[in-house]
C-alpha cells in the first residue's frame, strides 16, 4: 500500500488509537505497530506527535518511532536515555524534536533501497554463494572423503546447519532492514560485537580473495595467443626439470620433474622461487599489481551506487558461469578417460562414514559454501520488500548452490580422469594438487592439450573471474550496507565516497600478497583469518537470535513477513541443531594444529601464531564491545532499579520497531 512522504513543516502524525491488546499485531494507517509492554518507564512525552490535519487529537500508543529506541539519538530515545543507556526518570523533552527526528527517521527509512527485481535478489545471492571454492574445494573433499558416500553426511549437514543458518540469515535482514552492526540493536545489542567482527572479517577476505582474482586475470591475458605459454619448456623462466610429456610420449615422468603448466603458474605468474618465504616476501610483482587494480576497478564500478546496480551486473557475472560449465561439462565428458575421473569422484568408500573427520569435513564444506556470518545474506535481504518470500528463496537459492558444487565435480574429474589416461597413471596420483593449484596447474594443463586450447582457456579463466567478482561484491556490499546503517549522518549521502575509500584500503592491505611470496600469504589468511572466526561469530549469532531474542519472538517476525509461522523443523534448528552443528565442527579437531605447507615451503611455527592472531584481531570485538557496553551502561549494586541485574536485561532484549508495508 502506497503511503504519501509526510510534509516537512508538518509534524509525523500518529496512529490512531487502538484497542490492541499487549502482544498483538496491528495494523493501522499502513504501518505494521508491534504493541510490547516497555522494559522501562518511558519518558513523558518522548513518543507522542500531534495529530494530523483533520484529526482530533487522540491518545496514542507508546511506541517507537518506525526505528529502534536504541538507534534515536538523545533526546528522542524511544526508551528515554541515549543509546546503551538505561532511561532516566522522566526528562523534559519537547515534542516538537521528538516529532521532527521521528519524521526524518521514518523518511529514511520509507526510502531504502530495493531491489529493482526479484531476480536480482536471488542471482546476487547465487552469485555470492557460488564462488571458487564450489569449483576447487567441493570435489577434492568429495573425492578425498569417500566419493559418492561423502554426499550423505554433505546432504545431512547441509539440511540441519547450513540451510536453517541461510534461512534466519535472510529472514532477520528482510525483516529489520538493516546491515550486520545496527541490527543488533533490535535484537541484543550486547552482542553488537559481531557485527564488528564480520567487517574486520571482511576487510581480511578482501585483501586475498581479489589476488586469486588477479591471478586468473593473468592467465586470461596470456592465454589470447596462438600457443599457450604453459604447453612448452622453452620459456624463460622454465627450468632442466621441465618435462612435457604430451608432445613426447617417451618422456618418463620422475619425482622431480614438473610440468609447463606448473613452472608457468609458480615461476612466471607468482614467481615463489625469488622469495624465501614469509620472513623475506622479496619485491612486490608489477603485473599483478595492475591485474589487481583492474579488478578493484570493475568492483567500484560494479557497487558504487548500491543494488541499483549490482543488480544489474550480477545478470552477467552470476549467469556466465553455468554457461562455461556447462560447455566444460560437455567437452570433458568427450575426452579418452574421462570416465576414469568420474568413477574415482563418485566411486563410494562406505567405511569412511564412520570417520569423524569426513563429518567435520562435511560440515565446513556446506557452510563456508552457502556463506551464513559474513553478513552478506543480512545485507542484501535489507534491501528486499517486507512480504519477500525468502523462506521459497533459501532453498532455492541454497539447493542451486549444492547442486552447482556437485556438477563442478564432474567438470573438473573428467578432465583429470583425462590427464590420467595421457600419463600413464592413476587418477590419484594426477589429483594431489588442492586449492588454487588444482585450477591454475592442473586443470590449465589439461586445457592446454586439448584441441581449440586457446578458446576453452579463455572461457575458463573468465569464468573463475566472474565466479569470484560476485563474491567480491556480495562481500564488499556486506561491509558498506553495515557502515552505511551504523552511520547514516556521515555516509547515507556519500556511498560513493566511502566505497572508493573503502575499497582503496583493501587494495593497499593486499599489497603484501602481491609480492613475490604473496601466495604463502595468501595461505595463511586464508587458513586462519576468517575460517575459525567466522565459525564462533555465527555461532554466537544462533545463539543470541535463538536464545535471547528468542525463538518465538522470531518466529513471530517471520509470520508477519510471510502470513505462516515456521515449522517445529525450523525451531528445533535454531535452537539447538545449528549452534551444536558449529559448536562441534572445531572442537573435535586436534587441538594440534597440522603442518602448514605450500610447494616446497614449511611453514614455521611463528606464522602459525601470526596466523592465530589474525583470526583473534576480528572476533576480539565482541567480548570487547561487550565489556564496553556494561561499563558504561549507569548502574550499580546499590541501585536496585538499574543495577547489574536490570542492566543485562536490559543490553540483551531487543527494541520494538514498525515496519512497513
Amino acid at each position: 500500500m502506497e503511503k504519501a512522504a509526510p510534509s516537512e513543516t508538518q509534524p509525523l502524525a500518529p496512529p490512531k488509537a487502538s484497542n490492541c491488546k499487549e502482544g498483538d499485531d496491528c495494523s493501522e494507517n499502513g504501518l505494521l505497530i508491534k504493541i510490547t509492554e516497555p522494559k522501562f518507564q518511558l519518558a513523558e512525552g518522548a513518543n507522542q506527535a500531534h495529530p494530523s490535519q483533520g484529526e482530533k487529537e487522540e491518545t496514542t500508543s507508546p511506541v517507537s518511532n518506525g526505528i529502534s529506541g536504541a538507534q534515536s539519538p538523545s533526546p528522542c530515545n524511544a526508551t528515554g536515555g541515549s543509546e546503551g543507556t538505561p532511561p532516566t526518570p522522566a526528562a523534559p523533552m519537547t515534542t516538537t524534536l521528538c516529532v521532527a527526528e521521528g519524521q526524518q527517521q521514518l523518511m529514511e527509512l520509507d526510502e531504502r533501497e530495493t531491489w529493482s527485481k526479484k531476480v536480482d535478489f536471488l542471482l546476487s545471492v547465487i552469485g555470492y554463494a557460488v564462488d571458487l571454492g564450489n569449483v576447487w574445494r567441493f570435489p577434492y573433499i568429495c573425492y578425498q572423503n569417500g566419493g559418492g558416500a561423502f554426499l550423505i553426511p554433505y546432504t545431512i549437514m547441509a539440511i540441519f546447519g547450513g540451510i536453517p543458518l541461510f534461512y534466519m540469515e535472510l529472514a532477520l535482514g528482510q525483516y529489520h532492514r538493516n546491515g550486520c552492526i545496527s541490527i543488533w540493536r533490535k535484537i541484543c545489542p550486547i552482542f553488537k560485537g559481531i557485527g564488528y567482527a564480520i567487517c574486520i572479517i571482511g576487510f581480511y577476505i578482501a585483501s586475498y580473495y581479489n589476488t586469486i582474482m588477479a591471478w586468473a586475470l593473468y592467465y586470461l591475458i596470456s592465454s589470447f595467443t596462438s600457443e599457450l605459454p604453459w604447453t612448452s619448456c622453452k620459456n624463460p623462466w622454465n627450468t632442466n626439470n621441465c618435462t612435457n610429456y604430451f608432445s613426447n610420449k617417451s618422456t618418463a615422468w620422475t619425482a622431480n620433474s614438473t610440468s609447463p603448466a606448473e613452472e608457468f603458474y609458480t615461476r612466471h605468474i607468482l614467481q615463489v622461487h625469488r622469495s624465501k618465504g614469509l620472513d623475506d616476501l622479496g619485491g612486490i610483482s608489477w603485473q599483478l599489481v595492475l591485474c589487481l587494480m583492474l579488478i578493484f576497478t570493475i568492483v567500484y564500478f560494479s557497487i558504487w551506487k548500491g543494488v541499483k546496480t549490482s543488480g544489474k551486473v550480477v545478470w552477467v557475472t552470476a549467469t556466465f558461469p553455468y554457461v562455461i560449465l556447462f560447455v566444460l561439462l560437455i567437452r570433458g565428458a568427450t575426452l579418452p578417460g574421462a570416465w576414469r575421473g568420474v568413477v574415482y569422484y563418485l566411486k563410494p568408500e562406505w567405511d569412511k562414514l564412520f570417520a569423524t573427520e569426513v563429518w567435520i569435513d562435511a560440515a565446513a564444506q556446506i557452510f563456508f559454501s552457502l556463506g551464513p556470518g559474513f553478513g552478506v545474506l543480512l545485507a542484501f535481504a535489507s534491501y528486499n520488500k517486507f512480504h519477500n518470500n525468502c523462506y521459497q528463496d533459501a532453498l532455492v537459492t541454497s539447493t542451486v548452490n549444492c547442486l552447482t558444487s556437485f556438477v563442478s565435480g564432474f567438470v573438473i574429474f573428467t578432465v583429470l580422469g583425462y590427464m590420467a589416461e595421457m600419463r600413464n597413471q592413476e587418477v590419484a596420483d594426477v589429483a594431489r594438487d588442492t586449492g588454487p593449484s588444482l585450477l591454475f596447474i592442473t586443470y590449465a594443463e589439461a586445457i592446454a592439450n586439448m584441441p581449440a586450447s586457446t578458446f576453452f582457456a579463455i572461457i575458463f579463466f573468465l569464468m573463475l573471474i566472474t565466479l569470484g567478482l560476485d563474491s567480491t561484491f556480495a562481500g564488499l556490499e556486506g561491509v558498506i550496507t553495515a557502515v552505511l546503517d551504523e552511520f547514516p549522518h556521515i555516509w547515507s549521502k556519500r556511498r560513493e565516497v566511502f566505497v572508493l575509500g573503502f575499497i582503496v584500503t583493501c587494495f593497499l592491505g593486499a599489497m603484501p600478497t602481491l609480492t613475490f611470496g604473496g601466495a604463502y600469504v595468501v595461505k595463511l589468511l586464508e587458513e586462519y583469518a576468517t575460517g575459525p572466526a567466522v565459525i564462533a561469530v555465527v555461532f554466537l549469532e544462533s545463539i543470541a537470535v535463538a536464545w535471547f531474542y528468542g525463538v518465538s519472538q522470531f518466529c513471530s517476525d517471520v509470520k508477519e513477513m510471510l502470513g505462516f509461522s515456521p515449522g517445529w523443523f525450523w525451531r528445533i534448528s535454531w535452537v539447538a541443531i545449528s549452534p551444536i552443528f558449529l559448536l562441534v565442527s572445531p572442537t573435535v579437531q586436534p587441538n594440534i594444529p597440522p603442518e602448514l605447507r605450500l610447494f616446497d615451503y614449511t611453514y614455521p611455527y611463528w606464522t602459525v601464531v601470526l596466523g592465530y592472531c589474525i583470526g583473534t584481531s576480528s572476533f576480539i570485538c565482541i567480548p570487547t564491545y561487550m565489556v564496553y557496553r556494561l561499563a558504561t551502561t549507569p548502574g550499580t549494586l546499590k541501585e536496585v532499579k538499574y543495577g547489574p541485574p536490570e542492566r543485562i536485561k536490559y543490553l540483551t532484549q531487543g527494541t520494538t520497531v514498525i515496519q512497513f508495508y
